[in-house]
């Protein structure tokens, strides 16, 4: 069925946009977007017939209602100028700056990426890409809105094609809009899920709704009225509007046995009032008049929802039996409500302490996240997503009562790293509602938390079995990978002393000033610690150093010829490199970034200066003409991923990259970096991946090669 489309003029949006961008750089700046855009998408039509440019206007639109700033509203008009404009990454730079760029080269990859199927794995993949993509929060924004004006305009495109949209939106765009709070993209997307994909369903409750519409609006005001009354005649200053309950409200009701005719609360009335005091003394007044229904009174200001949603609840009895739930809040908290992480930038700097303190834990939820998406396999990766971003949250207090928002499951650990890494840190102890527990003690909603910590405490590695928050298991990782560079920083430094006894020199002749300065000049260091951290860890031999320092005309390269050349065991024993050097087990082994070679690759060594033997690929073209090749082999025992790079030349097809990943998860193969280049008639995706082992790697490239879009898949070389 065709419905009327929208159509946004500039000036209009304009118009909005003014009253909260007063800065006249600023709107040049979006005019010049807005003119950008409407150049490229010159002549361009879309599905439901209207000029192009009038999407981007739209989702500009729906972000100025955010009251989102002026480089999210640039960036807003500018998304689709890559896919749909035939706009290079340069040109934007060069017009709008490298931020703005970014932005809009993520949401186009973005919106290159849809569900291949009707399947969970799809959209856990696809939820992974989106979020992993997402280092900005405002390109998630600017994804909502595309996605909200779309569905808007979903009755343009065939049935199938509208399953997969609205099984997009259901499964992922819905969820990640509840945990940023923007509560009005996300109930209008709920409407129009449920108005395309179950339409009889819709049309049933809009119906019975449309029957007793005019009662319900009858009772609205009534209530509206008495309400006022009762608030004017104790001097509050106050605005009271009405609605009746959306379509989708009440059809998961409806959809948990209820009836439509003993739904008594699809009537509401909110309250806005300038402060929290207020909020108070209203509910005090509006219970003094009508009894509330018992159980039905929730806190939502002392306690927010995990969506920073923060208001009094209150059901009260009404006429005909209807009860009416009324919701009381300030004007700031009314704008968090809606518009959730967004308001954040509208309120950073007059907000009240508390909802700041809770969108600045959801900011780090969501960097944390972030940062670990490099470092995580695809099953780690969608459990973390699933358990620490889109799940329900739990709400813990400080002994001072400071809210602490955490996922399910999780720790005192996590509540002690969610506090500052320091108090993590030192955590000796931890007491529940006054009661000691053990630190793998689950949390639970509304507990009271005190943490014991000790000056002279540190984490402990088995933390790492039972926190829950990816911010404590990054903490915890983190000290550990500093003891560890402390270590070799110490075995740097005793190895050097050590070789300079051995040679009979003096230790404070060798390492003074005039040398150190020196040797940290040739080896580009910062600090005689970070010196002594290349010894530690191999980078350098003690002996090429005091070479460095001494002017001994045998090079560390010819040392270590000296002792591999004319070797050839390379029995695997005794050996903690993942490849075996003949001659030798304690020399630094680097496997070269040239050709990255994988374990079951053939493989040549030959020494270089500084950093041991260097291994390639024996196809490698930066070996061929070397003439001081020594004999390695890999080492049996080693269970280590190695990274390697392919790239994978294709048509043009919208969900290359989405079955590229899917092709991946089934071979033990874990995508760590991606890189897409389009062209006029075929695009090319450089991957870096980590796998186990060749056989791994050459079953991935025979699945790649067997789609119908790649042409060609080659292991690059550099």
């Amino acid at each position: 069925m065709q419905e009327k489309t929208e159509i946004i003029k500039y000036e209009d949006l304009e118009n909005k946009i003014k009253k909260f961008i007063k800065d006249e750089d600023e709107l040049k700046e979006i005019k010049k977007a807005y003119l950008f855009a409407k150049d490229k998408h010159k002549g361009k039509k879309r599905a439901s017939g209207e000029d192009f440019i009038n999407h981007p206007l739209n989702v500009a639109n729906i972000l100025v209602d955010l009251n989102v700033g002026s480089q999210t509203i640039i960036a807003a008009l500018l998304h689709e100028v890559i896919n749909h404009g035939n706009t290079k990454e340069e040109e934007l730079k060069e017009e709008f700056g490298e931020e703005i760029a970014n932005i809009v080269l993520t949401v186009s990859k973005i919106n290159k990426l849809t569900l291949n199927d009707d399947s969970e794995s799809s959209a856990i993949y696809l939820r992974k890409v989106l979020v992993g993509l997402a280092s900005d929060v405002r390109v998630l924004f600017i994804k909502l809105a595309d996605r909200l004006h779309n569905m808007r305009t979903i009755w343009a495109i065939s049935t199938e094609n509208q399953k997969l949209k609205i099984r997009e939106t259901e499964t992922v765009l819905i969820p990640i809009a509840h945990r940023l709070g923007i509560n009005s993209i996300k109930s209008e997307l709920e409407n129009l899920c449920l108005k395309y994909s179950k339409p009889e369903i819709y049309q049933d409750v809009l119906d019975q709704l449309n029957d007793s519409l005019e009662d319900l609006n009858a009772y609205l005001q009534e209530m509206k009225e008495s309400i006022s009354e009762i608030l004017s005649e104790n001097g509050i200053k106050f605005e009271i509007k009405g609605r009746v309950k959306s379509v989708h409200s009440i059809y998961k009701k409806l959809s948990k046995g209820k009836k439509f005719k003993d739904i008594h609360d699809v009537l509401a009335l909110r309250v806005f009032v300038d402060s929290v005091s207020d909020c108070y003394l209203v509910v005090g007044l509006i219970h003094a008049k009508y009894r509330p229904v018992p159980g039905r009174f929730k806190d939502y200001i002392a306690m927010p929802k995990e969506n920073m949603y923060q208001s009094l609840h209150t059901t009260i009895f009404g006429r005909n039996s209807y009860h009416f739930e009324v919701q009381i809040r300030t004007y700031e908290m009314d704008e968090i409500a809606e518009k959730g992480m967004a308001a954040h930038w509208t309120y950073k700097e007059k907000g009240t302490v508390k909802i700041q303190k809770l969108m600045e834990q959801k900011l780090e939820m969501f960097r944390n996240l972030i940062e670990s998406n490099n470092k995580a396999s695809d099953t780690d990766f969608a459990h973390e997503v699933n358990n620490e971003f889109l799940s329900p949250m739990i709400y813990v207090f400080t002994p001072k009562g400071d809210v602490v928002e955490l996922p399910n499951g999780a720790t005192p650990i996590d509540f002690a790293y969610r506090i500052h890494s320091a108090v993590g840190d030192k955590t000796v102890g931890a007491i529940v509602n006054e009661k000691i527990v053990p630190l793998d003690y689950q949390l639970a909603d509304k507990d009271i938390v005190k943490i014991n910590t000790s000056n002279t405490s540190s984490p402990s590695l088995e933390w790492l079995n039972f926190v829950k928050t990816t911010q404590a298991k990054n903490k915890i990782k983190a000290y550990f990978s500093k003891q560890d560079k402390a270590n070799y920083i110490q075995k740097g430094k005793t190895l050097i002393e050590k070789e300079i006894r051995k040679k009979k020199l003096s230790i404070n002749e060798i390492l003074n000033d005039e040398n150190i300065d020196k040797v940290l000049k040739e080896l580009k260091l910062k600090d005689l610690d970070e010196l002594y951290l290349t010894i530690g860890s191999l980078r350098y031999t003690p002996t090429y150093i005091i070479n460095l320092i001494t002017q001994d005309k045998k090079s560390v390269s010819d040392i270590l010829i000296d002792k591999v050349m004319n070797k050839t065991d390379i029995s695997k024993n005794n050996h903690n490199n993942d490849v075996i050097v003949a001659g030798t087990n304690d020399i630094k082994v680097t496997l070269a970034k040239c050709c990255k070679p994988v374990f079951g690759d053939e493989i040549v060594g030959f020494v270089t200066k500084g950093l041991g033997v260097s291994i390639h690929r024996k196809d490698c073209k930066n070996v061929a003409t070397n003439k001081r090749l020594i004999d390695v082999a890999w080492n049996t025992e080693s269970e280590k991923s190695y990274l390697t790079d392919l790239k994978i030349e294709t048509i043009i097809e919208k969900n290359a990259l989405l079955e590229i990943i899917t092709k991946a998860s089934v071979r033990n193969v874990y995508i760590d970096a991606i890189k897409n280049h389009d062209y006029d008639t075929y695009s090319v995706f450089d991957l870096t991946l980590k796998v186990k082992k060749k056989d791994d790697l050459d079953k991935f490239i025979t699945d790649l090669e067997n789609l119908s879009f790649v042409k060609q898949v080659t292991r690059s070389i550099k």
